[in-house]
């Protein structure tokens, strides 16, 4: 009998002074996406009043605490705690991936250093993160995308579009500079394909950030793109540019000896 394929062994580490306990069902179910969470910990002082929302999660999703006392006010001990852990279960070799919760730009190193050993870093903490640490990452999720409950929750609102962060209009850029980093004679290119790209060249793309579940809809939104839907091949989805007319040329004008030709 076939041994089943194993999901990717994820760490997870979560610097509880930077990021709230109010993304934890969220965060979780994110993570579930990528693999596997194997090892969860979370650092700080959970002697402190700040830390209780945290403590009060930790049984549900059994995130195992590192429990760092304040000696002294300002920077405490926590952040060098989670680069230590994280470096001794870097060289364990059995991690696919680390999945780094927070928003301070001091664990910028820590996923570079971890990138260059092979192994993916998933980013998780609020928009304000600085740009350095949200593209030392392979992605990034913005944790206010995360907030509100989960998405396998029956009820109506789950089915709501997520909040918006940034227009839509902010997207449109971003896109067609994908597509036209694609090589492509008639200038139709595949949604999937795109999508992939769009990871590739910007760590914190999300459909969420822009008030969308899927990058189909967002695509759709902007009015920026033309649509074709293939009948064949599993029905998969082609987009291009819009001119400035309102659609795509369609030929190329001929060249010059073609012109002559056509006049002879």
């Amino acid at each position: 009998m076939a041994s089943e394929t194993r999901s990717p062994r994820l760490a997870v580490l979560i610097d509880a002074d930077n990021a709230s306990a109010k993304i934890v069902d969220g965060l979780f179910e994110e993570i579930a996406k990528i693999g596997e969470a194997s090892v969860r910990r979370i650092y700080g002082d959970f002697s402190s009043p700040r830390s209780k929302p945290w403590a009060d999660t930790l049984a549900k999703y059994a995130i195992v605490p590192q429990q760092q006392f304040a000696y002294t006010t300002g920077k405490n001990a926590s952040d060098i705690t989670l680069v230590i852990d994280a470096m001794d279960l870097l060289h364990s070799g059995r991690f696919d991936g680390f999945c780094l919760v927070s928003s301070d730009s001091d664990f910028t190193r820590l996923a570079a250093r971890i990138r260059e050993q092979g192994i993916d870093v998933f980013g998780f903490g609020e928009q304000k993160t600085p740009e350095s640490f949200r593209q030392a990452c392979r992605r990034f999720v913005y944790t206010e995308n995360l907030r509100g409950g989960t998405a396998s929750s029956k009820d109506a609102d789950s089915m709501a579009a997520p909040k918006s962060l940034l227009p839509i209009s902010a997207a449109t850029p971003v896109i067609e500079k994908v597509i036209t980093q694609m090589e492509s004679e008639d200038g139709w290119v595949a949604l999937g394909v795109v999508g992939t790209q769009l990871s590739n060249l910007v760590s914190d793309f999300d459909p969420r950030t822009y008030g969308c579940r899927k990058l189909s809809d967002l695509v759709r939104k902007t009015g920026a793109f033309e649509f074709e839907e293939q009948t064949k091949g599993g029905g998969s989805v082609r987009i291009r540019v819009k001119t400035a007319g309102g659609s795509h040329a369609k030929a190329k004008p001929p060249k010059a000896g073609q012109r002559d030709q056509a006049k002879s």
